[in-house]
């Protein structure tokens, strides 16, 4: 994993920050969360963080940023659009079952849901739309809970990352001196077990 990101980050670069922030930004906005959960890469850009190639601190900050300004987006097709987003091809695609699941869980949670439906990747899609379908009102209840859950979700997927990629780089070291320290153990052990065995029939 820590070669492939090796790879991956001196490749990319500095273009990671745009590549994550516009896949957390689509989520939402363009719905590709329904596909393509974007804390895939945000769990990279920790990562990537982690081995240096880009900075932990502006990828958390493009990360949050993204959220919102994605949630932002879907919501104001939801209004918008109304209706018609759900009868238009891509609505099709997501399909009726989806739709309704965002709807029956905007319907019991309210406002709260915009912050719960974050950690979920289908409703993360679909509930700033169906938000703004049914009115909520973005400045009282929407933007609130919006800010929060990218706070919480952005922050914390990056954070994953980057300290997955510490435990990743401390295994690794276990598992090049873990061997060694193994066969280190069963070489003083047989000599152990010999030197008894020698002392009980001399």
């Amino acid at each position: 994993m820590l070669q492939f990101l090796q790879q991956v980050g001196e490749q990319v670069g500095g273009w990671l920050y745009l590549i994550a922030g516009f896949l957390v930004f689509a989520e939402a906005a363009l719905m590709i969360g329904v596909v393509f959960p974007g804390e895939t890469a945000l769990l990279v850009a920790g990562l990537a963080a982690h081995q240096g190639y880009i900075g932990l601190l502006p990828m958390i900050a493009v990360a949050i940023g993204a959220a919102v300004l994605g949630d932002s987006v879907g919501y104001e097709f939801g209004r918008t659009l109304g209706p018609r987003l759900r009868g238009s091809r891509l609505g099709r695609r997501i399909g009726p079952a989806r739709w309704e699941s965002a709807e029956v869980f905007l319907g019991r949670h309210g406002g709260k849901a915009v912050l719960l439906g974050r950690f979920t990747a289908v409703l993360r899609a679909l509930t700033p739309g169906v938000a703004g379908m049914a009115r909520m009102p973005y400045l009282r209840t929407f933007l609130p809970w919006n800010l929060a859950g990218a706070v919480v979700w952005g922050a914390g997927c990056v954070l994953l990352g980057y300290g997955f990629s510490s435990s990743l780089a401390t295994i690794g070291r276990y598992l090049t001196w873990g061997p060694l320290l193994l066969i280190a153990l069963l070489v003083i052990g047989y000599v152990l077990v010999r030197r008894r065995h020698r002392a009980q029939h001399p």
